[in-house]
């Protein structure tokens, strides 16, 4: 009898985690882009890979790939993206996996995101590109792509690895049906993503508006989530690469732009990689992780110039 009750008991618990989890996606609702501008899809591998586009389509190519986080999206470029579109045409993306684009049940890794970024890039003419966090890392592998052709980098706290790993088990876990469910749900909360923020995001997580919270929570509850995100807790988003290494045969401008209070990669760090690779270093004050979303004007003040070919 007691373990009739037991089953019956965590068969009930199952039943409700799947029941709050279809909740959620429900209440998250269809998500809109995070930007504004003109809407795009680019057909890859078989996925609908969604960009915003703004500014005139004749001005120079700036191409901005976001950080890879549980709530990842372009949206990390909205506080800036009005600022640039005046004097480029500029385009971002949402990962396969992430935001609006699609997000199907693959075995996503490092490698694969690298695939993409150069695919996306090939696309432009010598486009300047700024990517954030891991995207850094695609951005440095995909320069080995002939068709792959940058006239200058703005990496921000770059960095080949995010988590651990790999970890099969940690991907397997978070992948398995109801209790994987049950973990993204749980590490996804709106308090989970503002703690996120707060540790290690941003210098002041008052500067993350809580219109933005909701967007992140809301993405991080799309259908499929939790696929890529299996991938980034597991470590499987990280990349086998020597950023030093793959940035120093590119012949144009690289900008290092580092938050002073960053603490996963720190601004010592990105100064040691600027010196590596003969790039310019931007330290940017009372900034974290995502300078260009918490301190939008110096950021953009502070790569001006720097998205244009050496003369």
């Amino acid at each position: 009898m007691r373990l009739l009750k037991t089953v019956g008991a965590a068969a009930g618990a199952v039943g409700l985690a799947a029941i709050a989890d279809r909740a959620l996606e429900s209440y998250a609702g269809d998500l809109e882009p995070p930007l504004s501008g003109r809407r795009g899809t680019f057909r890859w591998r078989g996925l609908d890979v969604t960009y915003t586009e703004a500014g005139d389509s004749s001005d120079p190519t700036v191409v901005l790939f976001h950080g890879v986080n549980a709530a990842g999206s372009s949206g990390e470029y909205r506080n800036v993206w009005d600022d640039l579109a005046e004097e480029y045409h500029v385009v971002a993306p949402d990962f396969p996996g992430f935001g609006t684009s699609d997000r199907p049940a693959l075995d996503y890794d490092g490698a694969f995101y690298t695939d993409f970024v150069a695919a996306f890039l090939a696309r432009y003419e010598n486009p300047a590109v700024v990517a954030a966090s891991l995207a850094g890392a695609y951005v440095a592998g995909a320069l080995d792509d002939d068709d792959v052709n940058p006239r200058a980098l703005v990496l921000v706290c770059p960095s080949t690895g995010a988590m651990p790993g790999p970890n099969p088990w940690a991907r397997g876990v978070v992948r398995a049906p109801l209790l994987g469910d049950l973990i993204v749900d749980l590490a996804t909360s709106r308090y989970s993503i503002r703690r996120s923020n707060a540790d290690h995001g941003y210098y002041d997580v008052e500067n993350a508006a809580d219109d933005w919270l909701d967007y992140q929570w809301r993405s991080a509850h799309q259908p499929g989530a939790k696929h890529a995100v299996a991938a980034f807790v597991g470590g499987y988003l990280n990349v086998d690469l020597d950023l030093r290494e793959a940035l120093s045969d590119f012949d144009g401008p690289i900008t290092v732009v580092w938050g002073a209070a960053a603490e996963t990669t720190t601004p010592e760090e990105g100064r040691q990689l600027a010196e590596d690779v003969e790039a310019d270093f931007v330290e940017i004050a009372r900034t974290a992780l995502v300078p260009h979303a918490e301190r939008p004007t110096a950021f953009t003040n502070a790569i001006h110039g720097r998205l244009d070919a050496d003369e």
